[in-house]
């Protein structure tokens, strides 16, 4: 049997909003539209001034942004902002399409510099940080694994790669830290590794000219693009005064403010199963992500491969489904500015990149990397490598590992899972 699953996730792959009849004390019928999220306020029996919501498509997944509390105009200008930041960022970062880092790649692979915006060459600084945090578990210079593997398209075929390139490339053994960050006037002949829409750096600003050691190094932020992207969001809506708000990339969820009364409550896809195996609240500036092997993947005989390549073997990551984190915005204590620092020189200005607080979307897009590709085994450890107390794991056999702080904040709906929680 050849089956091929070409989906990315979409609110924790297939994530709904579950909302709650306070007056019944009891809990509401969940809301799908498959394989999309959606607010029914309407037909969950809400009587609150409904959501506004707009769906979109980018980074090869639906997007949707809802916002409650406002009126229409504000809400519909707002989100429009938000959808042509995701446009622009997609432009940016696509790993394989006209970009800046596909024209970085390119660099790379001659042995050659390339001249980037400065938000992207901020974006890579903190990207390599992270990888390093994760003892290069999480690493976007992977790309040429990625690729080999047949995941760098909109559709792919059930294939395995070449067996002598796949050695090459993980001898090879390409990492962030291989990526260096000119200082002194870039030599001429450089490769100037723009967004496609032309011939001006963002916002004017100059270049940063970046090269390889490692003529290996191919970047796909495919794992830190989407959390970018809800930073930003989050920041956009901030800036034209949206308090309330639940913003939804493909898997990857960041909540601001409250629904009303309550907290925003979302679910968690089963990997194997239609609907949610668990549902939770999420309160404001909190973020959520998932990693699956049922997002993109191919099976050849009863053997499934994911698009999630373990960078120590070059082969996507068996015995696992999938990994959930929630991140935490930091807390604020009295008196503190809330609103984002001054970005970092090299970052473009309320870049979230640097700015303290402003990261929760980035880190819920990282780190269930390191988690999934550590396995059933190892994943405790890298939780707690990458600081993170609230995650969950549902291995091979669909057996739910859940860290106690995780378990809190769950409420699960199939009564045939089975759990494993530990500290």
């Amino acid at each position: 049997m050849t089956e091929v699953g070409n989906r990315e996730p979409v609110v924790l792959s297939r994530l709904c909003c579950v909302l709650y009849e306070r007056a019944e004390r009891r809990r509401a019928a969940t809301c799908f539209l498959i394989p999309f999220f959606c607010f029914l306020l309407a037909a969950c029996g809400q009587k609150e001034q409904p959501a506004y919501q707009e769906q979109g498509y980018v980074f090869g997944t639906l997007v949707e942004v809802s916002v409650h509390g406002e009126d229409e105009g504000k809400a519909r200008k707002a989100v429009a902002s938000v959808m042509q930041e995701f446009q622009r960022l997609h432009n940016l970062l696509h790993a394989w399409e006209p970009s800046a880092v596909s024209g970085l790649n390119a660099a790379f692979g001659r042995g050659a510099s390339g001249e980037v915006p400065p938000e992207l060459a901020a974006m890579l600084k903190d990207a390599a940080q992270l990888s390093a945090q994760s003892g290069n578990l999480f690493n976007p210079a992977i790309g040429g694994l990625v690729k080999l593997w047949g995941f760098h398209a909109d559709e792919f075929h059930a294939a395995l790669p070449d067996e002598k390139q796949l050695a090459a490339l993980v001898a090879a053994r390409p990492q962030m830290s291989d990526i260096v960050f000119l200082t002194s006037p870039p030599q001429a002949g450089r490769t100037v590794a723009l967004p496609p829409s032309g011939g001006k750096l963002e916002g004017g600003n100059a270049g940063v000219v970046v090269t390889s050691r490692n003529p290996a190094v191919q970047l796909d932020l495919g794992g830190y693009a989407k959390g970018y992207a809800l930073d930003r969001a989050a920041l956009l809506m901030k800036q034209q005064g949206i308090r309330n708000a639940l913003i939804n990339i493909g898997g990857n969820v960041l909540a601001l403010g409250r629904h009303g009364d309550r907290a925003w409550r979302i679910g968690i896809q089963h990997p194997r199963k239609p609907g949610p195996i668990a549902t939770m609240e999420l309160h404001d500036g909190e973020a959520v992500g998932t990693s699956g092997d049922y997002q993109r993947y191919f099976m050849l005989g009863d053997k499934r491969y994911c698009h999630l390549i373990d960078p120590r073997s070059g082969q996507p990551v068996q015995g696992v489904q999938a990994v959930t984190v929630l991140i935490k915005p930091p807390a604020i204590r009295p008196g503190e500015q809330t609103t984002p620092v001054k970005p970092a020189p090299g970052a473009v200005e309320g870049s979230p990149v640097m700015a303290r607080g402003a990261r929760a979307g980035v880190l819920s897009d990282a780190v269930s990397k390191p988690l999934f590709i550590s396995g059933s085994r190892g994943w405790r450890s890298a939780a707690q490598k990458m600081n993170i107390a609230e995650a969950l794991l549902i291995d091979g056999e669909g057996v739910v590992h859940v860290t106690a702080a995780m378990r809190k904040r769950l409420e699960f709906t199939d009564k045939t899972t089975v759990l494993k929680a530990g500290p």
